[in-house]
């Protein structure tokens, strides 16, 4: 059976769906191929099921890629703003958490349902089960399926990348580039857990639960937030940020009492100088057993001035070189990916290949953790549906 559209749509996560609504609205003729039972499955799990579908302070600067200047116009041309308006018109509630992330009070359901409904309302058609068995290109587009072939003079790749395979990611979109010629940068796990080696782990990590407020640093980036020690590694929000930013075997580094001067105490002549009375100055910076644990690891080697201030520093500045990650298992994001400079900014579409677009986490554009890697979703794919 074959079916003709004005463009095809491979993949129905947020960014598919997004141009789809889009093209849609401007009266194109859409089709989604998505190769799942349903469209959004990534969207359905993401904030813990309530959807952090944006972030209000969302900036160039919360996101990496090789060309920092790429997501530049189309985060300029599709806002926060836009998406909280579409939220807001389908009276979905909402709130905002710390840092600017915005999430659904009930599920994240609601974003699904609402995108759904937008592409009901631009007569979109979405093809469920549809497993790509080859891409071809002449005059334009056929893709064909194990009982259907779709044509169109356009083809949007929205598949995403490898990050939770469990859920159905492939390295089909990064094959199709490479495919029609474009260059993709190595892609690697983003927003991970750390793992340990077997030293650390024996040190920490049956401490697993403890969490504590710290700054993480790496490769000139550094983030203040929560870190959560688990049974392999360390996790946390602080964690999970500059992991995108990590490359083995790179050394990161961990100030576990931000803007604290745990010895300070002892600047009082009047205060003794034992490990009891730094132990309970420690515990009012960090939770008992991670002090208690810190203290007898890393004990001050006397009671000087030299010896206190190098507890100190090592206290702010914990260096430590992780044996890996927890892989694109646990990763939230996919780092790397097509490359920017096949691409244009303003559209998405391929320089190479007239008619080919590639939008969302296929492309090497990553955000941070907070909401950022959906408001990319959202913008990339209203840059290619607005140019379709």
């Amino acid at each position: 059976m074959s079916h003709s559209f004005d463009a095809l749509i491979l993949g129905g996560g947020a960014a598919g769906l997004m141009c789809a609504i889009e093209a849609g609205r401007r009266g194109r003729r859409v089709a989604v191929l998505e190769r799942a039972d349903q469209v959004g499955k990534k969207i359905l799990i993401s904030g813990g099921g309530r959807c952090n579908f944006t972030n209000i302070h969302c900036r160039p600067e919360n996101f990496l890629s090789a060309n920092p200047h790429f997501a530049k116009s189309a985060l300029a041309r599709y806002t926060p703003a836009d998406f909280i308006a579409l939220v807001e018109k389908h009276r979905i509630p909402y709130h905002e958490k710390t840092l600017g992330q915005l999430f659904c009070d009930r599920s994240a359901r609601d974003i699904l349902a609402m995108l759904e409904e937008e592409c009901g309302a631009a007569r979109v058609s979405i093809h469920l089960g549809t497993h790509i068995q080859e891409v071809r290109h002449a005059t334009e587009f056929t893709v064909h399926a194990p009982d259907a072939e779709f044509r169109a003079p356009v083809l949007v790749v929205a598949t995403g990348g490898l990050s939770i395979p469990k859920i159905g990611a492939t390295s089909f979109g990064y094959e199709l580039a490479r495919q029609f010629g474009l260059s993709v940068r190595e892609t690697r796990p983003g927003l991970v857990p750390f793992v340990l080696d077997e030293s650390d782990r024996s040190h920490y990590c049956d401490l697993s639960g403890v969490s504590a407020e710290v700054i993480a640093s790496c490769d000139g980036q550094e983030f203040r937030e929560k870190m959560l020690i688990t049974h392999r590694g360390l996790s946390g929000p602080a964690i999970l940020q500059i992991s995108s930013y990590w490359k083995k075997p790179q050394a990161i580094s961990i100030d576990l009492a931000p803007e604290r001067k745990i010895s300070s105490a002892f600047d009082d002549p009047k205060i003794p100088r034992t490990s009891s009375n730094l132990k309970s100055e420690l515990r009012k910076s960090l939770a008992t057993r991670l002090a208690d644990r810190w203290l007898e690891i890393n004990p001050p080697k006397s009671w000087t001035n030299s010896a206190l201030e190098d507890f100190e520093r090592q206290l702010h500045s914990w260096s430590l070189i992780p044996a890996g990650t927890e892989g694109f298992e646990k990763a939230e994001v996919t780092a790397g990916g097509v490359d920017t400079d096949e691409l244009s900014a303003k559209t998405m579409e391929s320089h190479k290949v007239p008619g080919l677009y590639f939008i969302g986490e296929v492309v090497d554009v990553t955000g941070h953790l907070g909401g950022f890697n959906f408001q990319w979703a959202w913008a990339s794919g209203a840059a290619a549906g607005r140019a379709l």
